[in-house]
Parts: structure tokens; sequence; C-alpha cells
């Protein structure tokens, strides 16, 4: 398959792109970096990105920033942010991929534990991911010509938390990580959310 890894720079997407890449033929997406860059809080730069790749069998998103901190010291630029970008950025994924993806294709995105299971700090995270997650439920009722829509739920990555200074067993590898996505990419499933570490 033709696989668009949106992300594939980071340290999640870096791990998909080495699991897929053995099977499908993989194009890694950054943001200032990989074959191809893209902004994901930019609708136009969406537009660019699916411009210069032409049809697809799959895009996976492992993308998006969203802010990190106290309830109280979040400001509005933050919620904006992360709203903006890691929710909004992957709802234009699909809204504007809808005419990419070919026939029986599909789109995977990235949510992540915190919509579930949060914790202090987390009030912009978590609400982006359950965003995402709302988002994927409802878009695969309505995706045309087959097309499925999953989002993938990662815990803490142990690599992630090993440049944070905190114990990496704590968190899963990326590599376990990414067999949630090829679950996602190779399956026929639609509008779930897989929790990596039930895949891994």
């Amino acid at each position: 398959m033709d696989v668009l890894v949106v992300g594939g720079t980071g340290t999640i997407g870096s791990a998909v792109v080495d699991t897929l890449s053995p099977r499908h033929d993989v194009t890694a997406v950054g943001h200032t970096s990989g074959e191809l860059q893209v902004d994901l809080a930019d609708p136009e730069s969406i537009d660019r990105l699916y411009d210069a790749v032409g049809p697809q069998d799959a895009v996976l998103s492992c993308a998006g920033e969203a802010a990190f901190g106290e309830l109280l010291e979040l400001t509005t630029d933050d919620f904006s942010r992360s709203l903006s970008n890691k929710l909004m950025g992957q709802v234009y994924l699909v809204r504007h991929g809808l005419n990419v993806v070919c026939d029986g294709g599909s789109f995977t995105l990235t949510s992540g534990v915190l919509s579930q299971e949060p914790m202090p700090g987390s009030a912009a995270i978590s609400l982006v991911n359950a965003g995402v997650e709302g988002f994927v439920r409802a878009a695969a009722l309505e995706a045309p010509r087959d097309i499925r829509v999953n989002v993938v739920s990662p815990p803490w990555v142990a690599e992630t938390l090993d440049e944070m200074g905190e114990d990496p067993s704590d968190g899963l590898p990326a590599a376990a990580v990414a067999e949630a996505y090829r679950t996602s990419l190779e399956g026929d499933m639609t509008g779930e959310t897989l929790d990596a570490r039930a895949l891994a």
C-alpha cells in the first residue's frame, strides 16, 4: 500500500515508518524535516501536501502538539494552539484527504491515554485527545467509499520518558506503540480507538 505517515520523523512516527516500510511504500512527512513537510494548523499546507503526494491507500497521523501545564497556568493561547494543531489539524487531514485516499483506504489518527486517564496538568491534552476520539467515531459513520477512520491511543512512550529524565520502564517503547498503527492500517475496523498497550 501507499502510506503517508504525518509526523513520520518524530519518536512514534519514526517507529511507525520502520514497522511499515518492509511491507508498504511509506512516505514520511515532518513539520520541518522528512521527505515532505506540513503544518497541521494550516489547512492550505495540508492541501499542498496532498497535491504533492497524489492518491494514497492510507494516511497515518502520528503528529500534533498540545500544551501540558497546570489548569490555572494554561493560557488561552495554550488551549488555542492545542485545539488548532492536534485536534483540528487531524480533522483537516481527514476532511481534506477524503478525495485523496483510495476506495477502501483508511485514516489512522493519534489521541493518547490522557483522554481516559487524565492527570494534573493534562487539561488541554485530555480535551484534545477526547475530541479526536469523538471525531473518529462520528467521521467513521460518514466516510465514503468504504474508507475507514480509526485512532491510536498511545501511553507514555519509553523514549520520551527517558528524554525527560524519567524512568522509561513506566512507558511503552515506540516500536511497541507502532504495532497499534499497523493493526489499524492492515485490519478492517473503523470508528475504533486502539489502546496501544493492549496491542503491544
